[in-house]
């Protein structure tokens, strides 16, 4: 009877563990990402097919144009500057859409939750998942400045197959810098992360078109986080 008891213990805490040791070794990545950007993410991988090359140079957060910067905060989340990593209105929306459908369709995320999902989980949708995205969330406020988080965000967003980062998207789409970016082209830039690898090849599409329009006129009142201009 103990050796059962001891198989079923064994059962009920690896998982646990796995999970504790999971957020120990994202906190110690968190605390290096202070000051480093990563090499490439897990999601980078899983994200791009394994016969096409990742194209993926960060820059520093003053060699990205502030007007994607802008764009980006507007498209995203209008309240990153106030909030401390969740925005609660936006999560009880997600979750009365979810319940309707009895699926995670929608998440009310943040450009917080987005940098700690892209940066350490594999991109798929459940409960389990959208825990972890919240306590690795909070540990990258709790640690990191608001004008950080946004550049780690910028350095790894999908913009298409294989694209990440606000330098590859620019070189790739506008054939310059990614400071050099206008406030047009950012605002298309900041159109596509819903569906990248779609817009990728249809940037003439109607309502990717219609979204730049939008983003661009709420970039006027966008909040960026203190420090910038």
């Amino acid at each position: 009877m103990m050796k059962i008891k001891h198989i079923i213990q064994l059962i009920v805490f690896i998982p646990v563990f796995a999970i504790i040791g999971l957020n120990i070794a994202a906190f110690g990545s968190i605390l290096f990402y202070r000051a480093f950007y990563p090499h490439k993410t897990v999601f980078m991988h899983a994200r791009t097919p394994e016969n096409v090359a990742i194209q993926y140079k960060p820059v520093k957060y003053e060699d990205i144009s502030i007007h994607l910067k802008k764009a980006i905060i507007a498209a995203e989340d209008a309240k990153f500057a106030q909030h401390s990593g969740f925005d609660w209105q936006g999560i009880q929306n997600a979750v009365k859409k979810n319940k309707k459908t009895g699926k995670i369709k929608a998440g009310g995320s943040t450009i917080s939750q987005q940098t700690a999902k892209n940066l350490f989980l594999i991109p798929n949708r459940s409960f389990i998942r959208k825990g972890e995205e919240a306590v690795m969330t909070a540990m990258l406020e709790a640690t990191t400045d608001k004008e950080r988080i946004l550049a780690l965000y910028l350095n790894i967003i999908e913009w298409g197959e294989g694209l990440f980062g606000a330098e590859a998207a620019a070189q790739y789409y506008y054939h310059k810098t990614a400071n050099q970016l206008t406030p047009k082209e950012a605002a298309l830039l900041a159109s596509m992360p819903t569906r990248p690898v779609y817009y990728q090849q249809y940037l003439d599409n109607k309502r990717l078109k219609n979204k730049t329009k939008i983003i661009q006129k709420r970039m006027k009142n966008a909040t960026l986080p203190q420090g910038d201009d």
